[in-house]
């Protein structure tokens, strides 16, 4: 039996508590009437014996603890899903903003999910083509991972976001691909933006897009990504889709934790964020993942913009622990004007093996991405060497990494903002680069692949060793796209 309550004691920023309560259970959804008859939506957040802290996602404006009524419903808060919801925009609380009317649901889901059994969970091994070099080459993403952009303050990661958002999809055109995109905390200008690079493409019919403002009350930001991952959850596992989702900016959404945390006069744990940040942050990201018996995939990509560019800071630290790598952008790139400034020495992605190679990206994928990471640090590592002692103390090899540095800034790097790269052409452009190096350089690529790239002269030696003999001067594959010959010059 469902109970009304008036005896409101205290409001305390977005909290409100009543007291002589019974039978209210943690994460309990509530109904509050106004004095001026609005109606809200709260969640119990806490119960101390006969009392319960309610946190009001609509903000605690207005309220009049004489007269406001408070009904706990009796369950935790759910969601209607449908298929329907492909193409169409809602608010962070889950409301329709588009126009268009409500969801007629297929069924109603709790929105904190549920934990996947670990013995069901596949280890995520399916690449998922971004059209971005950085990604798609260097830290690839594949089917069911995690993997976070930490970005700055300026930084294009909202451009980086949309690009991802358009752009992604499976090699596999069998597989109904589709997006879920969440925004916490941003403009009106911001959400403008992102709902107009997705309608301009036509992939706005293949999205869902779930839009909290900087002007919508703070306390929504902690359900609007649940919101998210539970439609993803139902396209995916029910409706056997390939699911990405887009999470944007998990800065917010912490200090929503903060606040709330601050409310309830909570001992503050690192930087005044909450001792308990850590397993909240993993309630979302652990929503990433392939269960057995399921065709589809929920794959995570959540933004967040590191306070001063500090990697170490609490959120980025504690998002870099449970996720499964990162990218990271550049604010020294973005200076340079190069897009998109993804910095691939210090980024990662644990779960690249499984994800490439034969029969899904190709052969010499991951030789080739580590020859390139490998050269383009030590070209790093020179640029620095040379603000101290000038170029002219180089040798002719260091001259040669030097120069690899810039190409691959200026090559692999930098692309169009609306230029969709196929993982061959990303391939072809590392080899057109790596050819400017000597051939005894390449000590991360096999000769087979040497051989079938760069058509290298190989021959056996006594002991049946293969050896390379000098620079290649059969010109370069069939793989390569023809149009790189102007940027690179070839080794004679």
């Amino acid at each position: 039996m469902i109970k009304e309550y008036t005896s409101v004691v205290e409001v305390k920023g977005p909290l409100m508590i009543v007291d002589n309560v019974s039978d209210v259970a943690y994460g309990e959804l509530v109904r509050i009437k106004t004095a001026s008859n609005e109606d809200r939506t709260g969640q119990v957040l806490e119960v101390q014996e006969n009392r319960a802290i309610v946190q009001l996602f609509e903000g605690t404006s207005g309220i009049d603890t004489q007269i406001t009524k408070v009904k706990f419903i009796g369950e935790t808060m759910k969601i209607g899903v449908s298929g329907s919801m492909l193409g169409r925009v809602f608010s962070g609380g889950g409301i329709p903003i588009d126009g268009q009317s409500k969801i007629v649901a297929e069924k109603r889901i709790d929105i904190n999910g549920a934990a996947i059994n670990p013995e069901r969970r596949i280890n995520p091994a399916d690449f998922i083509q971004t059209g971005i070099t950085t990604i798609d080459l260097m830290n690839t993403l594949v089917r069911g991972q995690k993997l976070p952009i930490f970005s700055g303050s300026g930084l294009p990661h909202n451009q980086l976001a949309a690009q991802i958002a358009r752009q992604a999809k499976v090699l596999d055109d069998s597989s109904n691909f589709a997006v879920v995109f969440a925004a916490m905390g941003i403009t009106n200008e911001e959400a403008i933006f992102f709902r107009e690079e997705l309608q301009k493409t036509g992939s706005m019919e293949n999205a869902v897009m779930f839009l909290n403002l900087a002007n919508d009350p703070t306390i929504e930001r902690i359900i609007t990504p649940r919101l998210a991952l539970t439609t993803a959850e139902y396209l995916a596992f029910e409706k056997d889709m390939q699911v990405l989702v887009i999470l944007t900016d998990m800065t917010n959404y912490c200090e929503a934790l903060r606040e709330i945390s601050a409310a309830r006069s909570e001992v503050p744990g690192r930087r005044g964020y909450p001792g308990y940040m850590y397993t909240d942050l993993s309630t979302i990201y652990e929503r990433a993942g392939k269960i057995q018996g399921k065709t589809g995939s929920v794959t995570q990509i959540p933004i967040l913009t590191m306070p001063d560019d500090d990697i170490t800071h609490p959120i980025a630290d504690l998002t870099g622990y449970i996720t499964e790598g990162q990218f990271v952008l550049s604010r020294d790139l973005h200076r340079k004007g190069i897009y998109a400034p993804v910095d691939v020495l210090p980024s990662l992605s644990r779960l690249m093996k499984g994800g490439i190679g034969k029969g899904k990206t190709r052969e010499d994928h991951k030789e080739v991405s580590d020859q390139v990471y490998a050269s383009y640090a030590k070209g790093r590592e020179l640029r620095d060497l040379v603000a101290v002692i000038g170029e002219e103390s180089l040798d002719d090899l260091d001259k040669m990494y030097l120069k690899f540095a810039q190409g691959f800034e200026d090559l692999l790097v930098k692309q169009g903002y609306d230029e969709d790269r196929s993982i061959k052409k990303s391939l072809g452009i590392a080899w057109a680069l790596l050819r400017d190096l000597p051939r005894a350089e390449l000590k991360r690529i096999s000769l087979t692949n040497i051989e079938k790239y760069l058509k290298t002269d190989v021959h056996t030696d006594a002991v049946g060793h293969d050896v390379m003999v000098g620079p290649s001067t059969a010109g370069s594959s069939a793989d390569l796209d023809s149009n790189l010959g102007k940027f690179v010059k070839k080794r004679k």
